[in-house]
Protein backbone atom coordinates (compact mmCIF):
# COMPACT_ATOMS: atom_id res chain seq x y z
CA UNK A 1 0.00 0.00 0.00
CA UNK A 2 1.30 3.54 -0.60
CA UNK A 3 2.45 5.89 2.09
CA UNK A 4 1.22 9.68 1.43
CA UNK A 5 -1.27 11.94 1.81
CA UNK A 6 -4.60 11.97 -0.37
CA UNK A 7 -6.05 15.53 -0.58
CA UNK A 8 -8.37 17.63 -3.36
CA UNK A 9 -6.13 18.70 -6.40
CA UNK A 10 -5.49 22.73 -6.07
CA UNK A 11 -4.12 25.40 -8.91
CA UNK A 12 -0.98 25.14 -7.02
CA UNK A 13 -0.39 21.62 -8.14
CA UNK A 14 -0.28 22.08 -11.91
CA UNK A 15 3.30 22.21 -13.05
CA UNK A 16 3.78 18.50 -10.55
CA UNK A 17 1.00 16.99 -12.41
CA UNK A 18 2.13 18.59 -15.64
CA UNK A 19 5.24 16.77 -14.73
CA UNK A 20 3.76 12.98 -14.15
CA UNK A 21 0.86 13.54 -17.40
CA UNK A 22 3.72 15.61 -20.14
CA UNK A 23 6.01 12.56 -20.70
CA UNK A 24 3.28 9.63 -20.56
CA UNK A 25 1.29 12.07 -23.12
CA UNK A 26 4.78 12.59 -24.88
CA UNK A 27 6.19 9.27 -24.71
CA UNK A 28 3.15 6.36 -24.69
CA UNK A 29 0.04 5.62 -26.13
CA UNK A 30 -1.68 5.75 -22.71
CA UNK A 31 -2.90 8.73 -23.20
CA UNK A 32 -4.50 9.71 -26.69
CA UNK A 33 -3.98 13.00 -26.56
CA UNK A 34 -1.10 13.75 -29.24
CA UNK A 35 0.21 16.48 -27.38
CA UNK A 36 1.09 17.50 -24.02
CA UNK A 37 -1.22 20.35 -22.45
CA UNK A 38 0.73 23.13 -20.94
CA UNK A 39 0.96 23.99 -17.40
CA UNK A 40 -1.46 26.43 -17.61
CA UNK A 41 -4.11 24.45 -19.30
CA UNK A 42 -3.11 21.82 -16.51
CA UNK A 43 -4.38 24.77 -14.49
CA UNK A 44 -7.55 25.39 -15.69
CA UNK A 45 -8.07 22.04 -16.15
CA UNK A 46 -8.07 21.39 -12.73
CA UNK A 47 -10.02 24.65 -11.34
CA UNK A 48 -12.79 23.72 -14.09
CA UNK A 49 -13.09 20.03 -12.94
CA UNK A 50 -13.46 20.78 -9.34
CA UNK A 51 -16.43 22.72 -9.65
CA UNK A 52 -18.34 19.63 -10.12
CA UNK A 53 -16.40 16.69 -9.93
CA UNK A 54 -12.92 15.37 -7.51
CA UNK A 55 -9.61 15.49 -8.75
CA UNK A 56 -7.32 14.43 -5.52
CA UNK A 57 -3.99 13.98 -5.68
CA UNK A 58 -1.25 11.75 -3.25
CA UNK A 59 1.60 13.43 -2.11
CA UNK A 60 4.59 11.84 0.19
CA UNK A 61 7.34 14.11 1.50
CA UNK A 62 9.32 14.59 -2.08
CA UNK A 63 6.06 15.44 -3.99
CA UNK A 64 3.10 14.32 -5.98
CA UNK A 65 3.24 10.42 -6.71
CA UNK A 66 -0.22 10.61 -8.62
CA UNK A 67 -3.26 11.62 -9.40
CA UNK A 68 -6.75 10.79 -10.30
CA UNK A 69 -9.70 12.71 -11.40
CA UNK A 70 -13.58 12.09 -12.59
CA UNK A 71 -15.47 14.00 -15.63
CA UNK A 72 -18.55 14.07 -17.29
CA UNK A 73 -19.37 10.49 -18.98
CA UNK A 74 -21.69 12.04 -22.07
CA UNK A 75 -23.18 15.58 -22.05
CA UNK A 76 -26.32 14.51 -22.21
CA UNK A 77 -28.93 14.77 -18.95
CA UNK A 78 -29.78 11.39 -18.48
CA UNK A 79 -26.06 10.47 -18.38
CA UNK A 80 -25.91 12.70 -15.51
CA UNK A 81 -25.40 10.03 -12.81
CA UNK A 82 -22.47 8.27 -14.58
CA UNK A 83 -18.78 9.82 -14.98
CA UNK A 84 -15.74 9.00 -16.36
CA UNK A 85 -12.68 8.44 -13.93
CA UNK A 86 -8.50 8.87 -15.00
CA UNK A 87 -5.34 7.73 -12.84
CA UNK A 88 -2.12 8.60 -13.63
CA UNK A 89 0.87 7.70 -11.49
CA UNK A 90 4.63 8.95 -11.36
CA UNK A 91 7.10 6.63 -12.58
CA UNK A 92 8.83 6.21 -9.95
CA UNK A 93 5.90 5.02 -7.87
CA UNK A 94 4.02 2.46 -10.23
CA UNK A 95 3.14 -0.42 -8.58
CA UNK A 96 2.96 0.77 -4.91
CA UNK A 97 -0.71 1.33 -4.46
CA UNK A 98 -0.68 4.86 -5.43
CA UNK A 99 -3.10 4.39 -8.22
CA UNK A 100 -5.54 2.07 -6.23
CA UNK A 101 -4.97 4.57 -2.89
CA UNK A 102 -6.17 6.93 -5.16
CA UNK A 103 -9.29 4.93 -6.90
CA UNK A 104 -10.84 3.98 -3.20
CA UNK A 105 -10.75 7.52 -2.49
CA UNK A 106 -12.19 9.01 -5.94
CA UNK A 107 -15.02 6.40 -6.10
CA UNK A 108 -15.35 7.21 -2.05
CA UNK A 109 -15.97 10.56 -3.48
CA UNK A 110 -18.61 10.03 -6.10
CA UNK A 111 -20.70 7.96 -4.40
CA UNK A 112 -21.15 10.89 -1.65
CA UNK A 113 -22.29 13.31 -4.59
CA UNK A 114 -24.69 10.88 -5.71
CA UNK A 115 -23.45 8.83 -8.78
CA UNK A 116 -24.07 5.37 -9.64
CA UNK A 117 -21.60 4.60 -12.17
CA UNK A 118 -17.66 5.35 -13.04
CA UNK A 119 -16.16 4.57 -16.11
CA UNK A 120 -12.51 4.24 -17.54
CA UNK A 121 -11.80 3.47 -21.21
CA UNK A 122 -7.92 2.02 -21.40
CA UNK A 123 -5.32 2.13 -24.20
CA UNK A 124 -4.09 -1.94 -24.85
CA UNK A 125 -1.98 -3.16 -23.83
CA UNK A 126 -1.69 -1.89 -20.65
CA UNK A 127 -2.31 -5.24 -18.11
CA UNK A 128 -0.93 -3.03 -15.07
CA UNK A 129 -3.76 -0.75 -16.06
CA UNK A 130 -6.57 -3.33 -16.50
CA UNK A 131 -5.58 -5.07 -13.40
CA UNK A 132 -5.48 -1.63 -11.44
CA UNK A 133 -8.86 -0.88 -12.46
CA UNK A 134 -10.05 -4.73 -11.57
CA UNK A 135 -8.65 -4.62 -7.74
CA UNK A 136 -11.36 -1.55 -7.29
CA UNK A 137 -14.30 -3.26 -8.58
CA UNK A 138 -14.45 -2.43 -12.30
CA UNK A 139 -15.20 -4.95 -14.79
CA UNK A 140 -14.84 -5.13 -18.62
CA UNK A 141 -17.42 -3.82 -20.37
CA UNK A 142 -16.81 -3.53 -23.97
CA UNK A 143 -14.09 -3.08 -26.30
CA UNK A 144 -13.41 -0.70 -29.09
CA UNK A 145 -10.45 -2.40 -31.48
CA UNK A 146 -8.51 -0.02 -33.47
CA UNK A 147 -10.35 3.04 -32.09
CA UNK A 148 -6.93 5.34 -31.59
CA UNK A 149 -3.70 5.96 -33.74
CA UNK A 150 -0.74 7.11 -31.80
CA UNK A 151 3.30 6.49 -32.39
CA UNK A 152 2.92 4.96 -35.70
CA UNK A 153 0.18 2.09 -34.66
CA UNK A 154 -3.61 1.45 -34.17
CA UNK A 155 -4.74 0.86 -30.43
CA UNK A 156 -7.60 -0.96 -28.53
CA UNK A 157 -9.38 0.59 -25.93
CA UNK A 158 -11.24 -1.57 -22.82
CA UNK A 159 -13.81 0.26 -21.74
CA UNK A 160 -14.95 -1.06 -17.64
CA UNK A 161 -17.41 -0.12 -15.27
CA UNK A 162 -17.78 0.53 -11.48
CA UNK A 163 -21.06 0.48 -9.71
CA UNK A 164 -20.87 3.04 -7.02
CA UNK A 165 -24.53 2.77 -6.01
CA UNK A 166 -27.68 0.82 -6.70
CA UNK A 167 -29.50 3.03 -9.34
CA UNK A 168 -32.25 4.68 -7.47
CA UNK A 169 -35.91 4.28 -8.91
CA UNK A 170 -36.65 8.15 -8.53
CA UNK A 171 -32.55 9.69 -8.10
CA UNK A 172 -31.89 13.17 -7.15
CA UNK A 173 -29.13 15.14 -8.86
CA UNK A 174 -25.58 14.48 -8.21
CA UNK A 175 -24.06 17.20 -6.23
CA UNK A 176 -21.42 18.89 -7.38
CA UNK A 177 -18.08 18.60 -5.54
CA UNK A 178 -18.80 22.34 -4.29
CA UNK A 179 -21.95 21.79 -2.56
CA UNK A 180 -20.61 18.60 -0.33
CA UNK A 181 -19.67 20.64 2.92
CA UNK A 182 -15.58 19.81 3.16
CA UNK A 183 -16.06 17.89 6.34
CA UNK A 184 -18.18 15.23 3.83
CA UNK A 185 -15.21 15.27 1.35
CA UNK A 186 -12.42 14.41 4.19
CA UNK A 187 -14.24 11.97 5.61
CA UNK A 188 -14.80 9.95 2.37
CA UNK A 189 -11.46 10.70 0.76
CA UNK A 190 -9.80 9.14 4.39
CA UNK A 191 -12.68 6.31 4.01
Amino acid sequence: MSAGNIRLAAARDAPAIHAIYAPIVSGSFISFELEAPTVAEVERRIVQTLRKFPWLVLEDPEGLLGYAYACEHRERAAYQWSVDVSCYVQERARRRGVGRSLYEALLRVLARQGFTNAFAGIALPNAASVGMHASVGFEPLGHYRDVGYKLGEWHDTVWMQRRLASPPAKPEAPRPLAALPPHEVDEAIAG
